[in-house]
């Protein structure tokens, strides 16, 4: 099995499983892949998994080229099954993304965006059925209020380092971005804090009392790097 197999069967597997579920597989290996603040920008958004693939936005000024242009760059240069990556800043005052390029996002198979930013044209992207993940919303255009900095780069979600493939996923408890070379690690320990989990509520369903059920998988220690873990 070659690599890009071994990566579609991890994404296959961490579509299985929520963002609290990867958060406690981060914990658990010590990396610090949870943005805070981000979240779907609609009730029905669907959850994403997939590589990034980054684009950073900037203050007019602090670079030259367009805004527009470099997002529709990102999406042409991204693969099927990614997801766009926007790093605004976390600013609340300037768009970051739009209809339209939310339509090539779709047109050349990405599956969704996160943005560490603000939005606007929600409706199209719900009747594109496109899932995007920000800070906010916004009506103002994107044009010549901001410049590209570059696609294809190390960007930041909410002070998370993310590269180009790690692996992002959203959903409606938040973002989780895992390092490319960590997506196993992180994805075992992620489906065993899961099974445990489902173990102690059919224990509780079963009349065990819930102190007891937490007590013999140490559940208050199971994320803690080095510890061991009771299943």
């Amino acid at each position: 099995m070659g690599a890009a197999d071994d990566q579609g069967r991890m994404i296959t597997e961490y579509k299985l499983l929520s963002t609290a579920n990867v958060s406690d597989g981060l914990d658990r290996v010590g990396i610090a892949g949870t943005p805070h603040g981000i979240g779907p920008l609609w009730d029905s958004c669907h959850k994403i998994v997939g590589p990034a693939a980054t684009l950073k936005l900037v203050p007019v000024g602090e670079a030259e080229e367009s805004p527009v242009l470099g997002t529709l760059e990102a999406v042409k240069r991204g693969n099927p099954g990614d997801v766009l990556v926007i790093d605004q800043g976390g600013r609340m005052d300037v768009n970051s993304y739009g209809g339209v390029a939310g339509f090539t996002t779709r047109q050349f198979g990405l599956v969704g965006c996160v943005i560490d930013g603000v939005t606007r044209d929600i409706d199209e992207y719900k009747d594109l059925n496109l899932p995007v993940y920000g800070r906010g919303f916004i009506q103002q255009s994107i044009r010549n209020r901001c410049a590209c900095a570059g696609y294809e780069i190390e960007v930041q979600l909410g002070g998370v380092l993310v590269r180009p493939g790690d692996l992002i996923m959203a959903d409606e408890n938040g973002v989780c971005v895992v390092p490319r070379d960590k997506m196993a690690d992180v994805l075992k320990f992620a489906q065993l804090f899961k099974s445990i989990e489902d173990t102690i509520v059919e224990q509780v369903r079963r009349g065990v009392d819930p102190v007891e059920a937490h007590d013999r998988v140490r559940y208050d220690m199971m994320t803690k790097a080095g510890s061991e873990i009771s299943s």
